[in-house]
């Protein structure tokens, strides 16, 4: 595709925002860095959710029933099959694919049920504490394995979801389906959305269960927990290997972790996609956009691309999800760009979609004193590439008369249309953020309609 960052819904000229569908919206070339936490369905107060955690659970803790009868082999061969999910795209792959973890990473993680008394009888609660317990298995594994045991929901949630929101479903072999009646995996052939570069299924996966860091990780109970409540003054701080081994001879200290976490649960929420900043924030980058000086003296025009991007990235949400932010070069002009995918959320959006067929919208910043014809044609020519016929620049001072003319010639000679905001723009955007009486995007459509209305009819 020629659009920057394409998703799924993209390719099939479907407009929706993330912000209203149930799901996170896949890449159709890259993964969405969020992981599955199942501790979210444990907590969750949906009896679906828990059920599907007790389903995760018990699936995990059979691998160790398969190895007290002797099943070794197996055990082994079900938790390889378990520990990679492509087809929900989660993690951090640029490629789409990943790697099943290996027999002897298999093997160190079964033998947890074995050498630790507790989960021999017991076995886990929260199979998250594999993280404490081994080394190399981390929150990919988690989210892989807890999808994997719970595939079935997500083929049904996934067709639901198609349905529900027009997404094309095709027949597809899946190799990987879990039957936790038989507590084994099996071919099965269903309709799924295909990703149209690798032609591989599709799963969606609920918004509700995403976290970039699991609720139960390393990190966290070393800092929060090891160093505050087990390690004695004077003794040697652990590294990694050695903090694992201590977790495996002391399995009752991970306990203690875990049930503390338990009980701080109404702490934890999923992670949304995109994270507007707050309104304090809003209004601390507006500042520093306004103080700015124009030009690159002292970086000035890096503080005020940076500023600006996480501004507006804030302000355009839901309405604009964000894309990318990107840097190109013209006649050896560097220029930052940020991309912006247009779902036609509001009537105004809609129009920039069906007029200048515009699926996304591009602002250009410039850190300038005054925007001149050579900004605009710089713009105009890039519109030609990826994006439909029009673009917004981003810039300090508001554009002289000249400057608006040939806004209007360009559009009046090509039907293009690039829009100029500036400083004045940004601040109001920033005030109508914080009073939430209106939406930011209203500042943009007011400069189109007045726009629109200078031009020739």
């Amino acid at each position: 595709m020629s659009i920057i960052r394409p998703r799924l819904n993209d390719f099939h000229n479907i407009l929706i925002t993330q912000e209203e569908v149930d799901f996170a919206i896949p890449f159709i070339d890259e993964d969405i860095p969020l992981y599955v936490d199942p501790f979210l369905l444990w907590k969750s107060p949906s009896m679906q959710d828990n059920s599907l955690h007790l389903l995760i659970t018990n699936s995990f803790n059979h691998l160790g029933f398969l190895l007290s009868k002797g099943k070794e082999k197996e055990a082994i061969e079900l938790l390889i099959r378990a520990s990679e999910c492509d087809e929900v795209g989660l993690g951090d792959s640029k490629s789409k694919s990943g790697k099943r973890i290996g027999e002897k990473l298999a093997s160190e993680i079964l033998k947890q049920f074995d050498s630790i008394p507790q989960i021999k009888n017991s076995g886990f609660t929260h199979f998250e504490e594999i993280q404490l317990l081994v080394e190399n298995f981390s929150k990919d594994r988690v989210s892989d394995i807890a999808c994997n045991f719970m595939q079935s929901f997500l083929i049904d949630f996934t067709i639901e979801q198609s349905e529900k929101h027009h997404i094309p479903i095709e027949r597809v072999k899946l190799e990987n389906v879990y039957n936790p009646k038989e507590f084994k995996f099996a071919y099965e052939e269903t309709y799924l959305p295909i990703n149209p570069e690798t032609k591989e299924p599709i799963l969606f996966v609920p918004k509700r269960w995403l976290r970039h860091i699991p609720w139960l990780n390393t990190d966290d109970y070393f800092n929060n927990y090891f160093l505050k409540n087990v390690k004695k003054e004077g003794e040697e701080t652990p590294n990694r290997v050695k903090l694992l081994n201590f977790n495996r001879h002391n399995y009752d200290l991970v306990k203690a972790y875990t049930a503390i976490k338990e009980k701080s649960a109404e702490n934890l929420k999923n992670d949304p996609l995109f994270n507007q900043i707050p309104i304090t924030s809003a209004k601390r980058k507006m500042s520093t956009i306004s103080k700015l000086p124009t030009g690159k003296i002292d970086n000035a025009d890096r503080k005020f691309e940076d500023n600006v991007c996480q501004l507006l990235a804030s302000l355009l949400y839901p309405h604009l999800d964000f894309a990318a932010e990107q840097s190109r070069t013209d006649s050896g002009v560097l220029i930052r760009d940020l991309i912006f995918y247009n779902n036609s959320s509001t009537d105004f959006l809609k129009e920039i979609y069906d007029a200048y067929g515009s699926k996304q919208i591009v602002f250009e910043l410039k850190n300038v004193r005054e925007v001149t014809r050579d900004h605009i044609f710089q713009l105009n020519r890039y519109l030609n590439d990826h994006f439909g016929k029009f673009g917004i620049i981003v810039t300090r001072n508001t554009p002289s008369k000249q400057i608006i003319k040939n806004t209007i010639d360009l559009w009046s000679g090509q039907r293009r249309c690039i829009l100029i905001i500036d400083d004045s723009d940004l601040k109001q955007m920033t005030q109508i953020f914080e009073s939430k009486q209106r939406n930011p995007i209203e500042v943009i459509k007011k400069k189109y309609i007045e726009f629109v209305r200078a031009c020739p009819s």
